[in-house]
């Protein structure tokens, strides 16, 4: 009986540890700022003055996996792809369980023609999320279009 409760227990921890996608790195107010004025600018495709700001704010606060998660974003939708890649490995690097960086990472790498690691990320977002999560869904369906256009 203390197995299954120890085990339940586990299991309840491992499902809140993934509850909230982004956001899970406290940030300081300044760095706030700027993320948030960064978030405004990606709202609206406005990726250089996005860029800025997420410099601004991962230099107030170096260890911040959503931080470098934007950073690559906004590198990927200006075309460079390196800087996109690094930064999503610094995401995941600091947090594994970062859904947002799982996603668009696989994201990007089928912009390089790399299905396979776009399917492993997608499979990290099913052990982390399930099926049910938007990231999941969003990659699977990407992945999906990938597949039919070869």
């Amino acid at each position: 009986m203390f197995k299954y409760f120890i085990s339940a227990l586990l299991l309840a921890n491992a499902c809140a540890a993934h509850a909230v996608p982004f956001e899970s790195h406290q940030t300081s107010p300044t760095a706030k700022i700027h993320y948030d004025e960064a978030k405004k600018s990606l709202d609206a495709n406005k990726w250089k003055p996005a860029l800025s700001s997420l410099q601004k704010a991962v230099e107030l606060e170096p260890n911040n996996a959503d931080i470098h998660n934007l950073l690559g974003y906004s590198y990927r939708k200006q075309g460079n792809l390196d800087k996109a890649f690094e930064h999503y490995g610094i995401s995941l690097r600091l947090n594994p369980g970062h859904v947002g960086a799982h996603e668009y990472i696989g994201e990007t790498y089928l912009l390089v023609k790399d299905l396979p690691n776009a399917e492993k990320h997608l499979a990290a977002l099913e052990s982390l999320c399930s099926k049910s999560c938007e990231q999941y869904r969003d990659l699977s369906k990407a992945i999906g279009e990938y597949k039919s256009k070869q």
